[in-house]
């Protein structure tokens, strides 16, 4: 290359991160929740907070609107939110839901979670803790 030649940069693109990602199954299943409770508006607040079976464990519950410093993902007309907390524990999970004659409800695949409690609304992560998760018989879920 000659010392005057231009230099060509190309322009980086950064795909936007996925903080959450919604199956189409849950993604139903919310529209249809919001629906049968009247509360088409509201946001669904997916959380982490302690206790259950193995020191950390799932939430959800309906909000009308997301608070400061929530991160809100919106996905085919659903909106959810979750607070920067939780956000730590649930960055790039799945939210799905299964529908089954043994049990049925809202899943979520956790990338951050080292193991899950037999129940699946239970979990912890490689900095949470020694506790054996995998053979809970104290689950109430």
């Amino acid at each position: 290359m000659a010392v005057n030649e231009p230099i060509t940069i190309e322009p980086q693109t950064f795909e936007e991160e996925v903080v959450l990602t919604v199956t189409p199954a849950a993604n139903q299943m919310i529209k249809t929740l919001l629906s049968q409770r009247s509360i088409p508006d509201h946001a669904l607040r997916v959380f982490v907070s302690g206790g259950g079976c193995s020191g950390l464990q799932y939430g959800m519950a309906f909000e009308p609107s997301p608070r400061e410093f929530d991160a809100v993902v919106e996905n085919e007309g659903v909106r959810l939110v979750v607070d920067p907390t939780s956000l730590m524990y649930l960055r790039g999970a799945v939210i799905d839901y299964v529908d089954s004659l043994m049990g049925g409800g809202f899943r979520i695949d956790n990338p951050n979670a080292v193991s899950s409690c037999g129940c699946g609304h239970s979990f912890k992560t490689k900095d949470s803790g020694e506790a054996d998760a995998a053979g809970c018989g104290s689950c109430s879920h």
